[in-house]
């Protein structure tokens, strides 16, 4: 009985065991080649870059980010926008071009105010020059006078003393320079509306016209001294009396190798010093006129500012 209990409890074991019993794992199949290349293929299109450009050397490709840019869609305007943005841009310019004008118009009129300032100064300096030159040579012209009537005289009954001393005195001379420094500028700023649109370059004109004649003047009477009075006084002026004339001295009647042809020679030679004397108080007239005309003109027109 207990052979056979034994038995049936083995039988029982060995079909409880093949009920429980541990199953045998089975090798894992190989998937199909197929399968394998398909999941690689997927694998590299998903890590591929989508833009056709190659990559930048130096950066790996599959960090590499692509950025497309968004189509905006643009609805055109109407033409009321158009009209408006136009006027705008024309405004702008406007603008700029009025404020450029005004800035130009202000700096031209500080420089035609510098300019007429300095031009009245100079004319001040010249009419004072002109009225000292005239009183100058108004009374050489005197003297002159005085000594071409010694000179008819007899050598005889002369007054040598007086006639040396006359010599002496008619042999100054007043040469005038105008301040031509702001006339200059002046013409040289004619492009200036302030000017071009004026009569000063008439004036101006009229001006140096008589200072040139002037000053022909005056280089002939330096070569009439030279020419005439300077030689008679080195031929017949003692040394004492040339000193004393020209220092203002008295002088004596006494004179050098002196003939009656020497005072005819000197009376007509007194003639053409007179005629020219003459000519530079009419140019020096005129250039007074021309300079308080000018000065005049500019002190009206353009109100300078002067210090």
């Amino acid at each position: 009985m207990s052979e056979s209990g034994n038995g049936n409890n083995n039988k029982v074991n060995r079909k409880t065991v093949k009920a429980k019993g541990v199953v045998k794992p089975k090798a894992e199949r190989p998937k199909p080649k197929a399968a394998s290349d398909a999941i690689q293929h997927k694998t590299d299109a998903e890590n591929k870059p989508t833009s056709t450009q190659p990559a930048p050397a130096g950066l790996p490709t599959e960090n590499m980010e692509v950025h497309h840019h968004p189509q905006l869609e643009h609805k055109p305007k109407a033409w009321k926008e158009y009209l408006l943005e136009g006027l705008m841009i024309f405004i702008a310019v406007m603008m700029g071009f009025i404020s450029e004008n005004i800035r130009e118009y202000i700096s031209d009129n500080e420089h035609v105010n510098q300019l007429t300032a300095q031009l009245v100064r100079d004319l001040e300096a010249d009419t004072a020059r002109l009225k000292e030159d005239y009183n100058g040579e108004a009374k050489m012209m005197r003297k002159t006078d005085t000594l071409f009537r010694l000179l008819q005289q007899p050598m005889g009954k002369a007054d040598l003393r007086k006639i040396q001393q006359l010599i002496a005195d008619s042999h100054s001379l007043w040469l005038f320079k105008p301040s031509g420094g702001a006339m200059a500028a002046i013409k040289n700023e004619l492009r200036l509306k302030q000017f071009s649109n004026s009569k000063i370059i008439g004036y101006i004109a009229n001006y140096e016209g008589h200072a040139s004649l002037e000053h022909t003047a005056e280089e002939i009477a330096l070569q009439y001294q030279r020419n005439f009075t300077d030689v008679f006084m080195r031929q017949h002026f003692t040394p004492a009396n040339l000193d004393a004339a020209f220092n203002h001295f008295p002088v004596s009647d006494q004179m050098r190798d002196l003939k009656q042809q020497d005072l005819t020679q000197l009376a007509a030679d007194l003639v053409l010093i007179r005629i020219n004397i003459d000519e530079m108080i009419r140019h020096n007239r005129s250039l007074m006129d021309d300079a308080n005309g000018l000065l005049h003109y500019v002190i009206d027109r353009y109100h300078p500012e002067v210090e």
